[in-house]
């Protein structure tokens, strides 16, 4: 299978709640606010998710977590996806969202920014 489209089926549906949130909302809201919208969208959409949800740390091979953090949502099981309300991604933020995926030991990511005049996101794939 092309990585490159991996997990497409989920991530577009992602991507259609996300405009769909983006179209009613606009831009100005603070992150929680899309988050809740989205997890409405993503149900009208079928999707299975977790939000908010710990999730386990793994360095390298080692069996064991190495501690938690937080995802904004993980899609089916397979799909990070990272929300922000900001003016403009950055390099930080994409590198900080291939990070997550590597400790979380997924492969696909959705970075999504509701904070800009138009809806932005970016589809991460760790190779």
């Amino acid at each position: 299978m092309n990585t490159h489209l991996k997990y497409k089926d989920v991530t577009q549906k992602i991507i259609g709640a996300a405009f769909e949130v983006h179209k009613f909302l606009g831009n100005g809201f603070q992150e929680v606010i899309h988050q809740r919208a989205l997890a409405i969208e993503m149900r009208k959409a079928g999707l299975e998710f977790v939000r908010e949800i710990e999730q386990n740390i793994y360095y390298k091979d080692f069996p064991e977590p190495i501690g938690t953090r937080r995802a904004d949502f993980v899609v089916a099981q397979k799909v990070l996806v990272e929300l922000k309300a900001i003016n403009a991604l950055e390099d930080v933020h994409i590198v900080q969202t291939l990070n997550y995926l590597r400790a979380y030991r997924l492969e696909v990511a959705l970075l999504i920014n509701f904070g800009e005049k138009s809806l932005r996101y970016k589809r991460l794939i760790l190779s």
